[in-house]
């Protein structure tokens, strides 16, 4: 049997080459006592954790009350997605395996060219199929799942840098689109003369963000400025930075359970004014120790009334904090836009040449490049520092 046919029935997957190794290996549960032909799936991308936890995921959603609990329920709809974006693609790549071992095992007793070359077509399918998954399952990072935002700003060179930083908007849409992924544009500014001084970008599509990620930083574009009348070469920068998207609504949902509610009377001025009823209403946010009171009702229930709204405006801002918090964080990663900063230069002129100074990965077909097939460099970052923070020289 060829090195490139997959194994017969019975022989086992990991005799097969690395790519199907691969695959049997991290896509099974070592623990496992499933039999081979069956995928139980655990290991590296932990699909047996994926299946229990999309069963349970799809129960609740049955639960005849789901939908009264909306924050709930779009936790639960956006794990769904995101567990089958996983576990079908997964399925249907087991099945592709199966039916190449089928016909393997038919070629063995009645060999056929043309099928043999039908087989070896579909077995380098299947290990691009497998090399694909190879690289999702670096996205293992708590936000790799979003969506994704993309900021451009142009930099260092003028009018030359704005019409760069409109060249890298098209590449990352082109890319987009390539995909699948909706490209929806949240903000731009125009150039003076042409290109963008910056652009706000949402890109929405399962794990754009982990895919994405690795493309934060400087970019360099080298070549001869069709803006330059004595046609020089030119230097300019522009910025990338990435941002997983989160709801731009915070919700809060307050349980009652985590409330303790205190009452005493409301202090007043004496006399007729002394509130001989305990109106005022001391609330303790149990989670957070946030405590608020309100005692300027002569009512209990509209002093409660007011005091949740107190405790929910304090927990908005709580939140909004740690948001805020989050991002001034990825913002510290951000780099000056200049000479010596840049992750990757393009060189149009006097030769062509894409090199990602990180990994050292280099492509001379860099028309190819700006139209969007930057997945190579994606992947080669993905596989040198997985979840790492891009940025930077290497």
């Amino acid at each position: 049997m060829s090195a490139s046919r997959l194994p017969s029935g019975g022989e086992r997957l990991d005799s097969y080459p690395e790519s199907a190794e691969w695959l049997t290996l991290n896509a099974r549960n070592p623990s496992s006592t499933t039999s081979l032909d069956s995928p139980s799936c655990g290991g590296f991308f932990d699909l047996d954790g994926k299946r229990a936890a999309l069963n349970s995921a799809e129960a609740e959603m049955a639960g005849g009350d789901f939908w009264n609990h909306q924050d709930r329920a779009k936790i639960v709809v956006s794990s769904v997605k995101s567990l089958k974006a996983w576990i079908e693609p997964f399925d249907r790549l087991w099945s592709r395996v199966e039916s190449a071992q089928e016909m393997d095992a038919l070629l063995e007793g009645d060999p056929d060219p043309e099928m043999i070359a039908e087989l070896e077509r579909e077995t380098v399918a299947i290990r691009e199929e497998v090399d694909g998954f190879k690289v999702k399952s670096l996205l293992q990072a708590p936000d790799d799942w979003r969506d994704a935002q993309i900021e451009i700003a142009a930099g260092a060179g003028g009018t030359e840098a704005q019409d760069w930083a409109q060249m890298l908007m098209r590449m990352y849409t082109r890319w987009a689109e390539r995909r699948g992924f909706a490209v929806e544009i949240l903000d731009i500014s125009e150039g003076e003369e042409a290109g963008i001084k910056g652009a706000s970008l949402e890109i929405k599509g399962l794990y754009a963000y982990g895919f994405l990620r690795p493309e934060a930083g400087v970019h360099r574009l080298v070549r001869i400025s069709p803006f330059d009348s004595q046609a020089r070469r030119h230097t300019s920068f522009a910025s990338i930075f990435i941002y997983p998207v989160v709801d731009n609504e915070i919700n809060i949902e307050i349980r009652e359970e985590d409330i303790k509610m205190d009452v005493y009377r409301a202090s007043g001025a004496g006399g007729q004014h002394v509130n001989k009823t305990s109106s005022a209403v001391r609330l303790t946010h149990i989670p957070s120790g946030i405590i608020v009171t309100c005692q300027q009702q002569r009512s209990q229930g509209k002093n409660r009334a007011t005091a949740m709204k107190q405790l929910k405006n304090k927990l908005y801002q709580k939140e909004l904090e740690k948001q805020q918090a989050i991002k001034a964080k990825l913002d510290a990663t951000k780099q000056d836009v200049s000479f010596g900063s840049q992750i990757r230069s393009y060189v149009f002129q006097p030769y062509t040449m894409v090199n990602d100074h990180r990994t050292e990965l280099k492509i001379s077909d860099v028309q190819k490049v700006m139209d969007g097939a930057i997945d190579p460099f994606i992947e080669e970052y993905l596989k040198q520092f997985g979840a790492a923070t891009p940025g930077g020289n290497s």
